[in-house]
């Protein structure tokens, strides 16, 4: 008898640290801007992410620096999953969070760290950075990440 990996064994505030970000499947999603309709709620995705993801990876440059070098950026943690809403649909965070399972193409169950990408998952080569935006964000609004 095998024993469950670490995801369906264990609650999210109980991960160590190398579980918990294990879970990331780097396709970027977290980092593009949203906006949110003062008045629906609904969140919509650009295609400009933050000027610290990385075009090739879908990683923070700066990750260990940057809630400091990017005030706004949101930590992705046990305790404030419940308010993050615009976690994208396929996040493990989220689907972990809501009591779903991994998606076959994430890297923990296919053991190949670019297989958000080649299942076509990932924000690779779709985006822009923030410090290339010319004009309003609504100006780049995107319906492809989810």
């Amino acid at each position: 008898m095998s024993e469950q990996p670490f995801w369906k064994s264990k609650k999210l505030s109980d991960m160590s640290l190398e579980e918990w970000e294990s879970l990331c499947d780097s396709c970027g999603k977290c980092c593009l801007h949203k906006l949110e309709d003062e008045d629906t709620g609904e969140v919509c995705y650009t295609n400009v992410a933050c000027r610290l993801m990385d075009v090739e990876t879908c990683r923070c440059t700066q990750y260990q620096m940057r809630t400091f070098l990017v005030p706004d950026c949101v930590e992705l943690l046990p305790r404030n999953l419940e308010n993050l809403h615009w976690l994208p649909s396929t996040c493990a965070y989220r689907l972990l969070r809501d009591g779903k399972d991994l998606p076959e193409w994430h890297p923990l169950l296919s053991g190949d760290p670019q297989s958000a990408v080649k299942a076509g998952k990932s924000v690779v080569g779709k985006f822009i950075s923030e410090d290339n935006v010319d004009g309003d964000l609504e100006d780049y609004i995107v319906h492809w990440p989810e």
